[in-house]
């Protein structure tokens, strides 16, 4: 396996755990910068290499009276800001090839939406870029299947890929993890993020809204870095139950650090055991 760079950090066999954090949607400058702070502060002290993630718009949200976000000119500028001032690398959706284009401008790493992980206009155009491409995995496709879309990406000349398990649909408003997806998805030969948060989404739950269930985002994370996921991305926010988006998914942010401290240990141990093989 390659390792993908974003900026100073590399993702990948051989490297530390990373971490992709931050709150699920843009809520104003003075909350994205205090939230990327604070994360900064906890991975610094634990030496683990962080993305600031944050969506501008969130295009899928179940309600159209749901928030979506600031847009994409004032939550570019704010990801801008953020970048100057913390000094962290950073992540958002896009969602059209247009948004791809105007993003790449600001985000280190342009992420693809589960919901559109198929889309090839969307992976092509966000390859073009040269910026990181994070695919989630869609809710409706096979680990397997994602070898198609890696291709897609890679297509363009662009193999700083990243694969992201979020969950698999179980039913109605409910996911499941198959936790041998991580190692089938390394085998493509790219980094594989595992998505602690929206693994625990109960999609469309609360019927304007999906629910959740954050008790289990440290049990699915601990399994999924025992399984050998190259990093985690973790959606996390100071009050997530007055939230504006996916509030029962995310973590607390004064619960982050305990958490990560124990996936630090499970990966140590798992880096040692495969040495040692």
């Amino acid at each position: 396996m390659k390792p993908v760079s974003v900026g100073s950090i590399k993702i990948g066999e051989g490297h530390p755990l990373a971490l992709i954090a931050g709150p699920c949607v843009i809520e104003n400058e003075k909350h994205a910068l205090k939230h990327a702070r604070l994360i900064q502060k906890i991975t610094k002290r634990l030496r683990i290499p962080f993305i600031y993630k944050s969506s501008y718009d969130k295009a899928n949200r179940s309600s159209i009276g749901s928030f979506r976000g600031l847009g994409i000119d004032q939550g570019l500028m704010i990801l801008d800001h953020v970048k100057e001032e913390v000094g962290v690398p950073v992540l958002t959706d896009v969602h059209t090839p247009e948004e791809a284009i105007k993003a790449s401008a600001v985000a280190d790493v342009l992420q693809i939406p589960a919901f559109l992980c198929r889309q090839t206009d969307l992976l092509t155009a966000a390859a073009k870029t040269g910026k990181t491409v994070n695919v989630k995995k869609g809710q409706f496709l096979s680990p397997q299947e994602m070898k198609n879309v890696a291709e897609k990406v890679a297509s363009s000349g662009n193999r700083n890929i990243l694969l992201t398990e979020r969950g698999t649909f179980f039913g109605y408003n409910a996911l499941v993890n198959d936790f041998r997806a991580i190692p089938i998805m390394r085998e493509f030969g790219y980094p594989v993020i595992f998505d602690a948060t929206h693994s625990v989404q109960q999609p469309g739950g609360r019927g304007n809204s999906s629910g959740g269930d954050r008790r289990f985002v440290p049990t699915l994370a601990q399994a999924a870095v025992a399984a050998g996921c190259d990093g985690v991305f973790m959606e996390v926010h100071e009050d997530p139950d007055h939230a504006p988006s996916d509030g029962p998914n995310m973590v607390r942010l004064s619960e982050l650090e305990k958490l990560l401290e124990k996936l630090l240990k499970i990966n140590q141990a798992v880096s040692h055991g495969s040495k040692r093989r």
